[in-house]
């Protein structure tokens, strides 16, 4: 399936957005940077919401925009959450609903039960939005954004407006979302750990233009400084739960590459996860280490070695099987052990956490 090609030149006084990206069809593409990077205005551009000078959008083998073409935003097939849930007060969560699947293209192919389940708020459907939590409100307006049947659905910061407690409620449903959509969906976040947990594809947006792009765990694997997520290197990693030790609180989690330990997260064997392991918690040794505290201990090749931001440091890239890991170690460990590209080591993880 075709994906996303989007093009767009917009100025605004003291502003321009100039980006040009292809995404993926499937799957969530984050749009990650600081307020005023120009996330919201890609994202109304995507909807149709704003008319750049020079534009150019295709959607699933769908042209949008292109030169005089310019389908209009009632007309395209977007489900658009903002940041506040903008239900209408008047109506209940059915109506909300009933709403959104009056605008679809075709109404008849919208399985608003298959919405209502995706989003669990079955329970909620007789109530006025008035009498929803935030974090409520925001699964029924996800929930009408798909009653729409879009092509594409966008989602605007929709945790921004919540607290701690309602966005720890709400993330499992966005990851419903990820597993079971069929279409593309784009997530405009200020989180570096929003991000990490839910993204496959990053855009990292600064002042209107794309810093870098990528798949989420080549985005996280790179040397450049300029490509981090967050403010700490470190990687990405999709893993599987193999085993628990219930005696010691862990949990063993496989990847492509090895197994790692970490703490027991009380999922049932087999539950597919993601963790994150920072380079500033990987150490390296020459030899299998002996005696050691710690306990995950991976061979590995080095396959790059980069600066960090601290003239004394270096990362240093390390592949474990199809995965890599990243190091940050002292620039004079890298000459005492003669650490260069090629050479095979011993990676040392201290620390791994699950992105939960």
């Amino acid at each position: 399936m075709d994906g996303i090609r989007a093009r767009f030149r917009l100025e605004r006084p003291g502003f321009a957005l100039d980006v040009d990206l292809a995404l993926p069809g499937r799957g969530v593409s984050a749009l990650f940077g600081p307020s005023g990077s120009g996330k919201t205005t890609l994202l109304r551009c995507l909807a149709g919401l704003e008319r750049p000078r020079e534009g150019r959008l295709d959607v699933l083998g769908e042209c949008w925009q292109d030169g005089g073409r310019f389908l209009p935003p009632h007309r395209r097939p977007v489900g658009y959450v903002f940041q506040e849930a903008s239900l209408f007060p008047h109506l209940s969560v059915l109506g909300n609903l009933r709403y959104g699947q009056r605008r679809s293209r075709d109404a008849s192919k919208v399985d608003l039960d298959h919405a209502i389940g995706l989003l669990g708020i079955a329970s909620l459907l007789d109530r006025r939005p008035e009498h929803l939590s935030g974090g409520e409100r925001q699964r029924v307006a996800i929930a009408r954004a798909l009653a729409v049947g879009p092509r594409l659905l966008l989602l605007d910061e929709p945790l921004a407006a919540l607290d701690a407690a309602r966005r720890r409620e709400i993330l499992p449903y966005l990851e419903r979302l990820h597993e079971t959509l069929e279409i593309p969906v784009l997530y405009v976040s200020h989180s570096a750990a929003e991000v990490a947990r839910l993204a496959d594809h990053v855009v990292l947006l600064e002042a209107g233009r794309v810093r870098a792009e990528g798949p989420l765990q080549d985005l996280c694997a790179r040397l450049d400084p300029a490509a981090r997520l967050g403010e700490q290197p470190g990687v990405v990693l999709e893993a599987v739960l193999a085993e628990r030790a219930a005696q010691w609180h862990l949990a063993r989690v496989e990847f492509a590459g090895g197994s790692l330990w970490t703490r027991d997260f009380e999922r049932a064997p087999g539950s597919r996860v993601r963790v994150q392991v920072l380079a500033r918690d990987v150490s390296l040794a020459l030899q299998p280490p002996q005696g050691s505290s710690i306990q995950n201990q991976l061979p590995g090749v080095v396959d790059a070695i980069g600066e960090d931001e601290h003239p004394g440091l270096a990362l240093v890239r390390v592949r474990v099987g199809a995965s890599a890991l990243l190091a940050r170690v002292t620039r004079r460990a890298v000459a005492e052990l003669g650490i260069a590209p090629g050479q095979a080591l011993w990676a040392q993880v201290k620390s791994v956490a699950l992105m939960d």
